[in-house]
């Protein structure tokens, strides 16, 4: 973000960007501004010494024009309402790109879990879905997990609703574990759609896989898979990092011993094979991908013009910042937005929610093909806007997303 502005007013300002090709209505345009509907609770936890934290609980349901509203949790110190207002329009139009029945929503707790233990997090997690209790539902806004939450925590959200309603409620939230529900697929459906379009580029720039080169900014659940599926097909992965720093290989790394050293170790620091850096000492590598799957804002002005990459792919919710984006455009890198590249995780989500009401399941083999489909007719449509306008691919998955989303708020109308 830039120093002037907020994380949702940066939002904002794509959705203007968007608004000059579209033209949209005045009314239209002002209806996407601002969210539909944001709630603020107040959690009371009780700790496993006895005392009673409050914690400060958000979810924001921005547009309901195409569907239910559809969005993850996410737990963390920094969350705010301007944070997750900004998310839930992304997953508005990310919705669109993808062209999958839903609205946007996003919600969170601002509490740090990493500090927390599992009683304190699940009586945190009941509590909180008890307050959202009133808006959310397989009909209405369906959440799913996002950072520092899991399918154990949609286990708890779904059988806390599911009490409050007195019958069990599979499709009120999606990430769940299989036996509950959950999708086969779903734990790298994220890095899944993104490696399909990062394949789908590698085609438009006429590059190959064997031999690519691949650093990953942040070696959660998104980054190790894509690493994962990257390597398998192909591509070096030579360069990995995590909240507390990096390790970087030239001749490329081992994901699943990587992965295993970090289960142990709670860092990817310190593995034998790799020399460790810091998190800024890794984008600074030349590499064909960069792919940052940690949190927003990853990529701004203090380090955009030390990054040396052809491609590079979101795997987070815009880790790039609107004032960085214009120098990588300047630089001819060729950018893959998150309301593209990750949609994935809300393709498959869309998947179980569907599996859910439906009560049938299917494959993973039809899950995967059906997910490619719909990322690679995404990649193509958004690409072709961006070479029909001239335009850059973060403006153009804007611009195809709330088109989408405006059409269905002009269709409807306004009621009364």
């Amino acid at each position: 973000m830039s120093s002037s502005q907020t994380f949702f007013q940066e939002i904002l300002s794509t959705l203007e960007i968007a608004n000059r090709h579209l033209k949209l209505p005045t009314a239209v345009y002002e209806r996407l501004r601002v969210p539909r509907r944001s709630l603020i609770v107040s959690v009371p936890v009780q700790m496993d010494d006895g005392s009673v934290n409050y914690y400060t609980g958000y979810r924001v349901q921005y547009d309901f024009a195409r569907g239910p509203a559809k969005g993850g949790i996410r737990y963390h110190p920094k969350v705010n309402h301007d944070e997750i207002t900004a998310l839930a329009a992304l997953m508005t139009w990310k919705c669109g790109v993808v062209d999958i029945p839903f609205g946007g929503a996003k919600g969170g707790v601002a509490c740090d879990p990493t500090i927390m233990s599992k009683g304190e997090i699940e009586r945190l997690t009941r509590r909180f879905t008890y307050e959202l209790g009133l808006i959310i539902g397989p009909e209405s806004d369906i959440p799913a997990p996002d950072v520092y939450t899991d399918e154990q925590v949609m286990a708890w959200m779904m059988d806390t609703y599911s009490m409050m309603k007195g019958y069990s409620v599979p499709g009120v939230v999606t990430g769940k574990p299989i036996c509950l529900g959950g999708s086969l697929g779903r734990n790298k459906a994220t890095s899944s759609g993104l490696v399909t379009t990062v394949l789908e580029a590698l085609k438009h720039l006429g590059m190959r896989i064997d031999g690519l080169t691949v650093t990953v900014l942040g070696f959660g659940k998104v980054g190790f898979h894509a690493a994962k599926i990257l390597q398998d097909l192909g591509a070096k992965i030579i360069g990995v990092s995590d909240s507390k720093g990096a390790i970087y290989n030239p001749q490329g790394l081992d994901i699943d011993a990587v992965a295993a050293h970090k289960a142990k170790a709670d860092t990817v620091q310190g593995f034998k094979d790799a020399e460790n850096l810091t998190n800024e000492e890794l984008l600074t590598i030349e590499v064909d991908v960069l792919i940052p799957a940690a949190l927003e804002g990853q990529i701004n002005l203090t380090n955009v013009n030390r990054i040396k990459t052809k491609i590079l792919a979101e795997g987070a919710n815009n880790p790039v910042t609107l004032e960085a984006d214009e120098v990588l455009k300047a630089n001819g890198v060729f950018l893959l937005p998150g309301i593209l590249a990750n949609a994935g995780g809300v393709v498959v989500s869309y998947f179980e929610w569907v599996q859910d009401l439906q009560r049938f399941f299917w494959n993973e083999n039809e899950i995967d093909a059906r997910l490619t489909t719909i990322m690679t007719k995404a990649f193509k449509e958004v690409l072709d806007i961006a070479q029909e306008k001239k335009v850059d691919m973060r403006t153009a998955a804007t611009v195809l997303g709330v088109k989408r989303v405006a059409d269905a708020v002009i269709t409807r109308g306004l009621y009364p």
